[in-house]
């Protein structure tokens, strides 16, 4: 029991940052890049409490996962036109990869121990609370990273594909934004009632490949 709550608690803490990372620099984006609605909101802010979702923030303390605030965006203020807002929905997706690399750094020059966040046998060693920490700060950066990467609405991938495609495309896209929970929906679902986890299929070797080479190691 002890090892599991110390797992429980190394990922809460580690998605609470890496939540917070990735808002925040939506808006440190949006702001720079002349809309100043999130600044004026507190957001711009790297204290976690002007980032939690209420029902976000329940799911992270009694399920281990969950998502903040969406960061409020005026297009019509951002400079660059439609490619601001793709600059403004990658900045969380960019921070978040670079925060992993940060944080693994000191495992890469072998500073520091790894540990996966998915080895609960670190429990038992007592080798420590950082390298606990770390391990489950880049797998959950990275994860956000590129889930949030998906072109699927309203994911920040979506917004991305919106800003660099011709416009023309963009606006067909655009109409299947409504689509875009139900299939999320419908991913999540498949991955809990079948053994065929679409979204880790996709992601997963995305999130390992990127930790083994910021790491030196695999999850």
């Amino acid at each position: 029991p002890v090892v599991v709550l110390r797992g429980v608690a190394r990922t809460v803490e580690a998605l609470l940052a890496a939540i917070t990372v990735h808002e925040f620099s939506h808006a440190l984006a949006a702001s720079r890049l002349g809309d100043d609605t999130a600044r004026r909101m507190g957001r711009v802010s790297l204290n976690p409490l002007a980032h939690l979702d209420p029902i976000g923030t329940v799911l992270l303390l009694l399920a281990g996962f969950g998502w903040g605030k969406p960061v409020p965006v005026n297009s019509m203020y951002l400079r660059h036109g439609r490619r601001g807002m793709a600059m403004v929905a990658i900045a969380g997706a960019v921070a978040n990869v670079v925060m992993a690399g940060l944080v693994a750094l000191p495992v890469k020059l072998g500073i520091l121990a790894w540990h996966s966040p998915w080895d609960f046998s670190f429990g038992f060693a007592g080798e420590g609370f950082v390298p606990d920490l770390v391990g489950a700060l880049v797998f959950f950066n990275l994860m956000l990273a590129f889930f949030n990467l998906l072109p699927i609405p309203p994911l920040d991938g979506f917004n991305v594909a919106l800003g660099i495609l011709p416009q023309e495309t963009a606006g067909r896209l655009a109409r299947l934004a409504v689509y875009g929970p139900m299939i999320l929906m419908v991913l999540v679902a498949v991955a809990y009632l079948t053994s065929f986890n679409p979204l880790w299929a996709v992601l997963g070797p995305l999130v390992d490949g990127v930790a083994a080479l910021f790491t030196g190691r695999r999850f």
